[in-house]
């Protein structure tokens, strides 16, 4: 009963479209064209094109009053929706050139606390392959979901662990760096799948890596019946590695917004967050070759002392 009345009010809406005047409905076609000439990242287009559809869907899109209207009738707590959809109307309005009295709307400030790493390790380790290599590199790098998709063999220096990470949303490119596990996991993955220099990591838009993200991490939450995995979202990758590079940098905001390549300190503050059990646990690690010791610069273990030639190093467990 509740999906024909939905589906009654669709059906009415369309009809109200139809019967006012020449603009009877959207192009959405059109409105993404223009974006992409106007370079908007393809993500946004997609995202803009999804939100048009379901304005057209739920009101009269041919005139602004009742579009607002709509979007005004939506919850308090949904002031961040409204917002993407009243920006996504306002792309329509620029493109067809013509004017409105664009409402404003305040999002509510909320964070998404970090992932607990134990919980993270869990799904990586429970992933076939081809997902255990991504979310070890997202561990690792704290990248943007379109971010991996871009990257290639050729970016990875296969040796070191160094990446060379291309900024996605018009932010600052950057190196990062890959721990033992996720390089030893990319490493069997090429020769699993005999992949070249100029072959990427994902296969896919971002919107894909996401999907299947989602399936795996449902399936492992569901097979070990840990339903906690499913509150971790594929971004909250990047928070975990955010807040951990915190804590490990004495706190340091600056060092974070590099590793994350944000061009405002501000948006770095709202990654940043209490991971799991309040404090870090710290391993001493002894280097007494100029092989070991070598090897512990090269794990960027935290060098504490030298006690008549013999190294003092620290570790996060």
């Amino acid at each position: 009963m509740e999906k024909m009345k939905q589906k009654t009010k669709q059906t009415q809406a369309s009809q109200t479209q139809s019967e006012n005047g020449n603009q009877k409905t959207l192009n959405i076609v059109n409105i993404m064209l223009w974006m992409k000439k106007n370079a908007y990242e393809e993500t946004t287009i997609r995202k803009t094109a999804k939100l048009l559809r379901h304005l057209q869907r739920h009101c009269n899109t041919a005139d602004p009053e009742e579009v607002k209207l709509y979007v005004a009738g939506k919850p308090p707590q949904q002031n961040g929706y409204k917002e993407n959809l009243i920006e996504a109307y306002d792309k329509y309005i620029q493109s067809e050139k013509l004017s409105w009295e664009k409402p404003f709307y305040s999002r509510y400030s909320k964070k998404r606390k970090a992932p607990k790493e134990e919980l993270v390790n869990f799904l990586i380790d429970h992933c076939r392959l081809e997902m255990k290599v991504k979310l070890a590199i997202s561990k690792d790098l704290g990248q943007r979901p379109q971010e991996l998709c871009w990257l290639t063999i050729r970016d990875i220096d296969l040796s070191t662990g160094v990446v060379s990470i291309t900024g996605a949303k018009h932010t600052i490119g950057r190196e990062g760096k890959l721990g033992t596990k996720a390089l030893e996991l990319l490493k069997l993955y090429i020769q699993k799948k005999k992949l070249t220099a100029n072959s990427h990591i994902c296969n896919g838009k971002s919107d894909s890596l996401s999907e299947n993200y989602r399936k795996t991490r449902n399936r492992i939450a569901k097979k070990y019946n840990k339903p906690e995995l499913k509150q971790i979202q594929l971004y909250d990758f990047r928070r975990f590695k955010a807040s951990k590079a915190y804590r490990l940098s004495n706190n340091s905001l600056i060092h974070v917004k590099e590793l994350l390549g944000h061009k405002d300190i501000r948006q770095t503050e709202h990654y940043i967050s209490v991971l799991g059990d309040a404090e870090l646990t710290w391993i001493p690690i002894k280097a007494v070759t100029d092989e070991e010791k070598a090897n512990c610069f090269a794990q960027d273990y935290v060098f504490k002392a030298n006690d008549n030639g013999v190294f003092w190093f620290v570790k996060p467990a």
